[in-house]
């Protein structure tokens, strides 16, 4: 059976989470709002959080540096995931990857159809892992962010969940 087996250990892990965006302030945050407050609503650690302008050097450099501290275990990204000339976050975030994974592209689209129908087709949602350091960049769309988290991530990112999750392999990955 698959789902939260409430009989096991919550084991809370640290999130940085990082809004790209050149039209939001913190003030006008909305999505980085809604994440950070699920994160910490779930039981995790909020590790850091800041936003950037929509620009491939800067996202890369702000995620490279996180995935370089130790106090973060997962950078979840909002913001620049689109198809304008502006949305560059699988630009600056895919070359850091060790390996992509896929599944949760796919996943994601799943439970956006089912939200937004067609809409999803617009989105380049992607995930991977550099080092030991899992990166998820979402929408930057209240709805997306809440799908993400709600639907996809929470569950990843729960070590009870069964028959299995993020958390228990975080161990294993620099394994050679």
């Amino acid at each position: 059976m698959h789902g939260i087996n409430e009989e096991l250990e919550f084991k809370p892990v640290r999130i940085a989470v990082l809004t790209v965006s050149d039209s939001r302030t913190p003030a006008t945050d909305t999505s980085g709002d809604i994440l950070a407050e699920r994160i910490k609503t779930a039981g995790h650690k909020l590790a850091a959080r800041d936003l950037v302008t929509d620009d491939i050097d800067v996202v890369a450099k702000r995620v490279s540096a996180w995935i370089d501290d130790e106090t973060v275990d997962v950078v979840i990204s909002t913001g620049g995931t689109g198809l304008t000339g502006r949305d560059i976050t699988p630009e600056a975030i895919k070359p850091l990857f060790d390996k992509e994974i896929e599944g949760f592209s796919v996943i994601f689209h799943k439970v956006s159809f089912e939200s937004v129908g067609l809409s999803t087709l617009q989105s380049r949602a992607v995930a991977g892992v550099a080092r030991d350091t899992f990166i998820f960049a979402l929408p930057g769309s209240n709805g997306a962010v809440k799908d993400g988290w709600d639907k996809v991530i929470s569950y990843q990112l729960d070590s009870r969940h069964k028959p299995c999750n993020l958390v228990e392999i975080m161990p294993r990955l620099m394994e050679q």
